[in-house]
């Protein structure tokens, strides 16, 4: 294998479900220490790889921030007709093997440092790698690896709020009048998707949109008291916080004995075409023979953690289809995670160089 794919295999065929990643991160690091980064796993289990200027030798600071956890569900990790198969191959391992081979292939000028950081449990509700990080690091740039296909720049993405509804009442009797606890609870929900519908009345894209999920739905009876759970999701476009949910949520449970559990609440964040990260990846992937897609995600990421702490110019690239994201199918086409890696080598380079200028207040500054 070349290096390229050799990184991508060794990856994708470590393990590294949420909360026990630290076997992927030495293999991280064990391949980034091979291409002379400077390397460290912190103690949130995040894998650190620098290249460039140290950190008090900086003027510029760009950080590639991916994730090295994984959804569960194990799938045969092979190469078949230039395809590699594996869970994390597009979520995220893929992209995030695509930006060390990218800050390794890279041409840095003196003065700018480059970070590559596997971060643990994106996939959780707490996002505790991004979050142990964001407070830490303040970089000039960032650019979130996440699959967008490689020809694609994702914008922005939509916040998030998981809730669970409980209720618990006396038992009774199914032929009386009373509902049951699974009863209150449903009519809860019913509200909850009438305040959706006409939060969505005239909205035309998904990004923009309130959208709800119950992921699960329980009800029991001990013979004296029943009870019912529901937990749902929601995906939050930029004019719902989840604050603002949440008031909502609890005002539509009025005469009713419902419960209120919250975990997971992240705001929406979107940039423009005019933010030079996204600039700087349009660019390289009009110099490789693409045409640049911009792209708004329903989903959430690390971006929508740390983008409002570090307020830099943001946003996500990586090789992959992310419908494949969780799939039992979940794939990377070999082609494009090379093709991938050389819009990144070339964006790293562009930006780079803008935000040095910037920086320095000159005209132009020299490549090596």
């Amino acid at each position: 294998m070349t290096e390229d794919i050799r990184l991508l295999f060794d990856l994708v065929n470590t393990p590294s479900v949420s909360g026990d990643e630290r076997a992927a991160a030495e293999v991280f690091v064990g391949h980034a220490s091979h291409f002379g980064f400077v390397t460290e796993i912190d103690h949130a289990n995040n894998a650190i790889a620098h290249r460039g200027a140290s950190a008090n030798d900086a003027t510029v600071h760009i950080v590639l921030l991916g994730h090295i956890d994984t959804v569960p569900g194990k799938i045969p990790v092979r190469i078949e007709d230039g395809i590699l198969h594996g869970r994390g191959s597009v979520d995220a391992k893929g992209p995030l093997a695509a930006m060390l081979m990218g800050a390794y292939r890279c041409q840095l000028p003196i003065g700018v440092r480059l970070s590559v950081i596997g971060a643990v449990g994106e996939e959780s509700a707490g996002s505790p790698g991004a979050r142990c990080l964001a407070p830490r690091i303040h970089p000039d740039a960032c650019i979130i690896a996440e699959p967008s296909s490689w020809n694609g720049v994702t914008l922005g993405y939509k916040g998030r709020l998981l809730v669970t509804a409980m209720t618990m009442r006396t038992n009774a009797h199914s032929a009386g009048p009373d509902p049951s606890a699974g009863d209150e609870l449903m009519s809860w929900w019913s509200r909850v998707l009438g305040f959706v519908d006409e939060s969505n009345r005239d909205q035309t894209r998904a990004f923009d949109s309130i959208q709800a999920t119950i992921q699960k739905l329980e009800s029991a009876s001990d013979g004296l008291h029943q009870s019912a759970s529901l937990q749902a999701g929601f995906r939050l476009p930029p004019s719902a916080s989840p604050e603002y949910l949440l008031e909502k949520l609890s005002r539509l449970g009025e005469g009713l004995n419902i419960k209120l559990e919250t975990q997971g609440a992240e705001h929406a964040h979107a940039t423009d075409r005019n933010d030079p990260v996204v600039r700087s990846l349009s660019s390289a992937i009009r110099s490789h023979g693409g045409r640049p897609v911009p792209k708004l995600k329903t989903g959430t990421a690390d971006l929508n953690v740390v983008a409002p702490i570090w307020n830099c110019p943001i946003a996500a690239y990586g090789p992959g289809e992310s419908a494949l994201d969780h799939t039992p199918i979940e794939h990377l086409h070999i082609d494009e995670y090379q093709r991938s890696i050389r819009v990144i080598t070339a964006a790293i380079e562009t930006l780079s160089k803008e935000l040095l200028e910037t920086k320095l207040g000159i005209q132009s500054v020299a490549m090596p």
